[in-house]
């Protein structure tokens, strides 16, 4: 995520000053080429940029939503579908910045640089992204970095562990990581069976451990994550070279689709939850796709990858001229570790503000402690605190408007300029 658009899309952000209104230049000459290049791939920020817009609907469920303060939102005994649906929804948006990271990495890499330099980026990039995780997004979370909140290990936590380990995977020969990532995906869960799963275990469960006084909770372990990312890698030069059409891409999310679907039937294998028919179609279908993130199961990756590549399908086909949803979902796939860190803190103050309207001035006395929804206590809030899913909706085209202009400002910015700094935002 942390991969600007010349990171991306082979420039420095010059597609954007050629096709979004108010930006900087039409490129001349060399940099006419660099734009086209930019135009072909430019369907790798879109759907990062979708996927964006699709994650922070859950991110202010978890802030606003009454439900989430008490159940989850894929229990199948207290859920609705809608409700159901809207959580359910969000779960390709951390396998598509994986893969799409991986993606990136190539591209970066495939402008003239080193392997050396290529997995000192990776590092560097790995290593700030936990740091963010650690300390900003601590202060997203619970408006304190106090070590008597949980310590949330979450998604940027395993997209740097995840760029560490792809630094090292590098290192072997190309045609030997396509075939790795598949590997890894398919039979990561035999890690359950085998003698060595114990001690292997934080490579693959979810976490929780005190230390230094603090609970620490990792549900994003480094296997499948650093697979994904591995995978868009080892896609990286197809993606270059335009050799990935649409129907491929269908081809290859029909085909994890089918995979899982023939999983998920025989209840064997890919998933630790098997699912059972429920006393209605709509609740038997939910039970089908209600499929294990923490830790994500080969179900999980299967059916998530799957519509990703068919989402990417449809983008890959390039218009001559990008409409302008599209344009604005690029706008947003360009600087997304800047959308991140911004939405978040924008749903919490939504958040804060709608306690403080709701409960006057005896919000004071929990609006600061952590939201039940991120491991705060129940106890502290009002039995009824939250609110339905239509506040939840609104409260998140709210926060997607919001930080739209803020984007397009700073992703203006990095056209523009070619500060070192700028390329860690």
């Amino acid at each position: 995520m942390s991969y600007k658009s010349g990171d991306v899309a082979g420039g420095a952000g010059v597609s954007i000053a050629s096709r979004h209104p108010g930006a900087v230049a039409e490129p001349q000459g060399p940099a006419a080429q660099e734009a086209s290049a930019n135009a072909r791939l430019g369907w790798v920020d879109q759907l990062r940029g979708l996927v964006m817009v699709i994650m922070a609907l859950d991110h202010v469920r978890d802030f606003v939503h009454r439900g989430a303060m008490s159940a989850l939102p894929t229990d199948l005994a207290t859920t609705t579908p809608l409700l159901f649906a809207t959580r359910w929804i969000t779960h390709v948006c951390a396998p598509a910045f994986a893969l799409t990271a991986g993606v990136g990495a190539f591209l970066w890499w495939s402008r003239g640089r080193s392997r050396a330099q290529l997995s000192g980026f990776l590092v560097s990039r790995g290593l700030w992204l936990m740091l963010l995780e650690l300390v900003v997004m601590r202060l997203a979370y619970y408006f304190s970095v106090s070590l008597q909140s949980p310590v949330l290990l979450l998604v940027l936590w395993a997209l740097g562990l995840s760029m560490i380990a792809l630094a090292a995977l590098v290192w072997l020969p190309r045609a030997w990581l396509a075939p790795l990532a598949v590997a890894i995906l398919l039979l990561h869960p035999l890690l359950d069976i085998a003698p060595f799963g114990a001690g292997m275990s934080f490579l693959h469960e979810v976490g929780i451990v005190q230390l230094f006084g603090a609970t620490v909770v990792s549900p994003y372990p480094l296997i499948p994550w650093a697979a994904i990312m591995l995978l868009g890698f080892a896609m990286g030069p197809a993606i270059q070279a335009g050799r990935l059409s649409a129907g491929s891409f269908a081809g290859l999310g029909l085909a994890a689709l089918a995979g899982f679907v023939a999983l998920r039937l025989a209840n064997l294998y890919g998933d630790p939850a098997p699912w059972s028919p429920q006393a209605s179609p709509v609740y038997s279908l939910m039970a089908f796709v209600n499929v294990t993130k923490y830790p994500a199961s080969l179900d999980f990756t299967l059916l998530t990858l799957g519509l990703i590549f068919l989402l990417a399908a449809v983008l890959v086909r390039t218009p001559g001229r990008p409409s302008a949803v599209r344009g604005a979902l690029e706008v947003l796939g360009r600087v997304p570790l800047f959308y991140y860190l911004l939405h978040f803190f924008l749903a919490h103050l939504i958040a804060t503000g709608l306690a403080l309207a709701t409960y006057g001035a005896q919000a004071l006395s929990f609006v600061f402690t952590p939201y039940p929804s991120l491991g705060g206590p129940k106890e502290a809030f009002p039995a009824d605190f939250g609110h339905g899913l239509l506040t939840v909706y609104v409260v998140w085209l709210v926060v997607v408007a919001v930080c739209y202009p803020a984007c397009l400002w700073f992703a203006k910015v990095k056209a523009r300029r070619r500060a070192w700094w700028l390329s860690y935002l």
